[in-house]
């Protein structure tokens, strides 16, 4: 039986690219009409209905090399990074020659579309060409250590790392996107001298939501749940989900479902929370509960996490015993999304029940 997602899953690629998703750009053009409309369409996670948005956008004489961008970032969205990276390479090759910030922005999607593609080089390729012209952009630097890492050359990553690290002094969400990668690949105890160096640095001045996360990467999780329960009463929902990814550490389901339902009680739905109180209870072993805070948070709107979300539903489903809806569940979640190789191997195993 398969594991359900969490939020502490491992990423094999941290991907910060396309940061100008909704920026204007300049020096390419007015955006058309239609590729606005497509681009709202990707907001709400409708890309089929973006594309076709955009083949009239390009029959109207849009802006091509914004109607490829758009393309490709749908494309994306559906996880066809093959299409994708086509676009993006099509857009790029629009270009008149002066180097303007829309190049640096495709460049960005082509190397996560390549990266999501396993093609490491290309994407490599991609950064030493972005900090040959732009030898401060902090973000390619982390992102080739990424790539670097998953060509296995650990020393040149580590050096990316480091120079990431000084770039950006004080941003804490850099240093543990860090730390996870390192831990992936395992180097977990590099990883975390990033952070102990942080927290001997800078702890005085941080924040307790900021020592409590570090900590819960360390693995201290008495001290995180220390820091963030005064952290808490910020009312963020991050503070909020850490806070009970921290009791979970501790095995104690029952106060970290607390923490998550106290949430909900005082705030709007929260696909993340939602999703880690299903955890909480799958722990449990409260699996109706757990398919109804899963089942919660797909019925929000323009959520993120649905992949994550549909297939712990299907895990609920599962556990109890319930094989024949979960099989229907997971024909058409793997048409949705068809590279989930670990999706392929639970229908296999659902097939046969």
């Amino acid at each position: 039986m398969s594991m359900s997602i969490g939020l502490t899953g491992k990423r094999r690629i941290v991907l910060i690219a396309g940061t100008m998703l909704l920026l204007g750009l300049t020096g390419c053009g007015e955006t058309g009409e239609r590729t606005q409309g497509a681009m709202q369409m990707i907001q709400a996670l409708d890309y089929q209905g973006a594309l076709e948005q955009l083949d009239v956008a390009e029959e109207n004489g849009e802006n091509s090399r914004l109607v490829n961008r758009a393309r490709g970032i749908a494309c994306m969205g559906l996880t066809d990074y093959e299409q994708a990276a086509v676009w993006f390479e099509e857009a790029i090759a629009g270009s008149r020659g002066l180097v303007q910030n829309i190049d640096f922005d495709l460049n960005y999607y082509l190397a996560a579309a390549y990266t999501k593609n396993g093609r490491f080089d290309q994407a490599e390729e991609i950064y030493d060409a972005v900090l040959a012209l732009r030898p401060n952009e902090k973000d390619a630097y982390f992102l080739r250590g990424n790539v670097r890492l998953a060509l296995n050359n650990y020393t040149e990553a580590k050096q990316d790392f480091d120079r990431a690290v000084s770039m950006a002094h004080g941003d804490y969400d850099r240093l543990i996107e860090i730390y996870e990668v390192l831990d992936y690949y395992g180097y977990g105890e590099d990883g975390q001298v990033y952070l102990r160096t942080a927290l001997e640095s800078d702890g005085k001045k941080m924040d307790k939501y900021a020592i409590g996360r570090i900590y819960y990467y360390l693995g201290d999780f008495q001290s995180a749940c220390l820091a963030l329960e005064d952290a808490r009463e910020k009312g963020g929902v991050e503070s909020y989900l850490y806070l009970g990814r921290a009791y979970e550490a501790t095995g104690d389901y029952n106060y970290a479902a607390n923490v998550y339902n106290g949430y909900l009680e005082k705030n709007e739905g929260n696909a993340e929370i939602y999703n880690q109180l299903g955890l909480c209870e799958m722990a449990r072993g409260e699996y109706r509960k757990a398919l109804e805070a899963f089942q919660a948070g797909m019925q929000l709107d323009n959520t993120t996490m649905m992949q994550t979300l549909s297939f712990n539903e299907i895990v609920a489903y599962e556990y109890l015993g319930e094989y024949t809806q979960a099989g229907l569940l997971m024909a058409n979640y793997l048409n949705n999304y068809p590279d989930d190789v670990q999706a392929r191997r639970e229908y296999d195993f659902l097939s046969t029940r």
